[in-house]
């Protein structure tokens, strides 16, 4: 597959223990039906061949004999297939008996792996039959050939070098040092584990967060595939609960009891850029104690299965939304309360629209004067209606005010701004971005003034997307003294306001928040027609849905615009057609590059998520950095 997505499996065959014929043949059908639906890399469980619950019969010849007959069927049988496939096995090596995963590709087998950690408590007993793994790695003959035989081998896709792939089996990801941890050092994006893990109550959601969090703390993808039906229940029941993982986020999991194959598509650049961009992820130079295995992939156009989210910024479980929002809230509201302490301000100007970001930025300001324990009233909340104000939003922004305590002022610019324009020679009759700015600047010098009356700072209400794609007046709305929504993108200020609007507890204030919530996002420079809004900033500037996705996936991941690009045509299809998608996101590229002159010199305001554009922290840019590479790419698409 392309831009770096790879498609995996996790299976378990139906077994019968110790019938290695049967189990091959099982193994072989699920391959191949496996191979056929794309997956390119395959984990079948721990010791599959045989069954891991043969207990003594492990010490008998004839069991290992057929053992090794029935891989080299299983390994002949992935001829012509191209991806990586891991079969567990027993096999003897030097006198001493391992439990190993067999790596091979394309009708060659690649590398055995033996397991490190023997368990000999509880239900196991492992080290009655099983050494554990040898230090150092060696060669040993496989059919005539040398193959690798050890932890410390990766293998390497020559065409997809993002992807690098190693194993451990089972209790190795339980132990104390899982082998994974120098894997993943030493290069290795994809870990997979071959596992036996019996099923005990509570034992699931335990091995399912073991699983999540291993492949966050490694930024690696994760396979598991565990036994299943099939395995004697003498004393043990297998459930066959297969997990795929990607840098902390559990992106399939199978149920228990069914033996149900599961597919998950890893995003191997994915990691590789945020490898590269954590900086305590010390990657080892080299491995010289490793040896590297390859193999060839072919690339193939197969349908991205795996669901990309339209709004990445906002969780889609309702109850996780909530939660997010009550943390947003309260990180900007400590934000500005610690900046209010230390200035020693006596109020806070904010001005008011009856928009989204100003009502956004007004309900934080209220907490922070909570939290203070001041009156609302020291809220200096500001309307400034010009030529574009329509009756809605300023009744809205009125009565918001009014509803949460502060202190309402009313400042006509319509004067100032005419006057303005006599001075500087321009015709009101021209609506050009002369006409638009002059009253984003009056208003900001308005609220500049205020404060200096009333002791106070000026909150600013712009928000991330608008910062990313430089939608702000240079000098004008783009100033403050301290900006509470720089890093809450609009997708997520819609979701902050529902929610006030769900638990304030108050109807009249969450029908004027409902309301709000349902204007048109607009700066109101323009007049209206006919009392209607006639400036809506998606029409000049393009959704903010997209902009926000667009904006995610470079920032927080540095992907490509062509990868952005296939992304969201996943994400949006049936929303947007093609054409549009790339025409905004050509906009946004050129948009982004050419306003970071405005972020670079953007007031303070609190981080609240992964991504944010502050000069100070996480977006270091040039002002005058070309935007050509980003737009050659989306030239050809």
């Amino acid at each position: 597959m392309g831009y770096g997505f790879v498609k995996t499996a996790a299976l378990a065959p139906k077994i019968k223990v110790a019938d290695t014929k049967h189990n091959a043949g099982e193994i072989i059908r699920l391959m191949k039906e496996a191979w056929e639906k794309g997956a390119r890399i395959l984990v079948f469980p721990e010791l599959c061949i045989t069954g891991y619950t043969c207990g003594d019969l492990f010490l008998q010849e004839l069991l290992l004999q057929n053992a090794k007959k029935a891989l080299l069927m299983i390994v002949e049988a992935s001829e012509g297939m191209d991806g990586l496939f891991f079969v567990g096995l027993p096999l003897e090596v030097g006198g001493k008996l391992y439990n190993v995963a067999a790596g091979f590709s394309d009708g060659r087998l690649l590398g055995f792996v033996p397991k490190t950690c023997i368990p000999n408590y509880s239900e196991f007993y492992e080290a009655r039959h099983f050494t554990k793994a040898p230090e150092e790695y060696a060669f040993i003959d496989w059919q005539g050939c040398k193959v690798p035989f050890g932890t410390q081998i990766l293998f390497s896709c020559r065409n997809m070098p993002a992807l690098v792939t190693a194993a451990e089996i089972c209790e190795d990801v339980w132990a104390p040092d899982p082998p994974s941890v120098r894997h993943a050092l030493c290069g290795a994006t994809v870990i997979v584990n071959p596992s036996a893990s019996d099923e005990l109550t509570g034992k699931e959601s335990y091995r399912r967060e073991l699983l999540r969090i291993q492949s966050g703390r490694l930024v690696c993808g994760y396979i598991y595939a565990s036994a299943g039906e099939g395995e004697s229940s003498t004393d043990l029941v297998f459930g066959g609960h297969h997990l795929i993982c990607e840098n902390g986020a559990v992106i399939k999991e199978s149920r228990r009891f069914h033996n149900e194959t599961i597919y998950g598509e890893l995003d191997v650049e994915r990691l590789l850029g945020e490898r590269r961009r954590i900086s305590s992820f010390e990657a080892a130079a080299d491995a010289p104690d490793y040896v590297v295995v390859s193999y060839m992939m072919k690339q193939q156009d197969t349908p991205l299965e795996r669901k990309i989210e339209k709004a990445p910024f906002v969780p889609g479980r309702k109850e996780e939304r909530e939660k997010r929002c009550e943390e947003i809230f309260t990180i900007q509201a400590m934000g500005l309360k610690k900046r209010m302490e230390h200035t020693g301000c006596k109020s806070v100007v904010i001005g008011i629209s009856g928009g989204l970001d100003s009502t956004l930025a007004l309900l934080v300001a209220s907490r922070a004067a909570d939290s203070l324990g001041l009156q609302r009233n020291c809220i200096e909340a500001v309307t400034m209606p010009c030529f574009g104000t329509t009756d809605r939003t300023y009744q809205n922004a009125c009565e918001l005010t009014r509803k949460l305590g502060a202190n309402l002022r009313e400042v006509d610019i319509k004067k100032a701004v005419t006057v303005h324009f006599e001075e500087i020679g321009h015709d009101p009759a021209v609506h050009d971005v002369t006409y638009e700015n002059a009253q984003a600047r009056e208003r900001t010098q308005v609220l500049m003034d205020i404060s200096n009356q009333t002791g106070g700072m000026v909150v600013g209400t712009g928000d991330m997307s608008e910062l990313a794609l430089g939608w702000a007046t240079y000098n004008g709305d783009h100033m403050s003294m301290y900006g509470v929504n720089a890093s809450v993108p609009k997708t997520l200020v819609r979701h902050l306001v529902r929610y006030y609007a769900d638990i304030c507890g108050d109807e009249e204030l969450s029908a004027v928040l409902l309301d709000i919530l349902d204007t048109p996002v607009s700066p109101e420079l323009l007049p209206p027609k006919d009392g209607v809004i006639a400036q809506k900033t998606e029409d000049l500037v393009g959704p903010y849905e997209l902009h926000d996705f667009y904006l995610y996936y470079m920032l927080r991941f540095g992907f490509a615009p062509d990868k952005i690009y296939y992304l969201a045509r996943q994400a949006f299809a049936g929303d947007y057609e093609d054409e549009v998608i790339l025409k905004w996101l050509k906009t946004f590229c050129r948009r982004f590059f050419s306003q970071q002159f405005k972020r670079s010199c953007l007031p303070d305001g609190p981080k609240v998520g992964t991504v944010a554009v502050s000069p100070r922290g996480d977006l270091r840019m040039p002002s005058d950095a070309s935007a050509a590479l980003w737009l050659d790419c989306l030239e050809n698409l």
